[in-house]
């Protein structure tokens, strides 16, 4: 059985302005599987996680997890998503 694996794909995507069909060409796959991704339907290989990685010029690891990410505002503002307050 194999561990989910989370990721921000669709907010890096997003943030990009880049579609899944442009992101599903550039690293050789079906736009569909960019979105079962994105879902957590579907694993992507070492091979795809790394050629995602490498097409937004970020390390894997800011885009793929074995835990849950923290919000965005937690990570980069120290803000608790749930009531706006700080977490220090």
């Amino acid at each position: 059985m194999s561990e989910q694996v989370h990721n921000r794909l669709a907010v890096v995507r997003a943030e990009r302005k880049v579609s899944r069909q442009a992101l599903a060409q550039e690293v050789g796959v079906h736009y569909q599987t960019i979105g079962y991704i994105e879902r957590g339907q579907y694993n992507p290989s070492l091979d795809l996680a790394l050629k995602l990685a490498a097409y937004f010029r970020l390390p894997v690891e800011a885009l793929f997890s074995l835990e849950p990410f923290q919000p965005l505002t937690t990570e980069i503002y120290g803000v608790d998503g749930d009531n706006g307050r700080t977490t220090s």
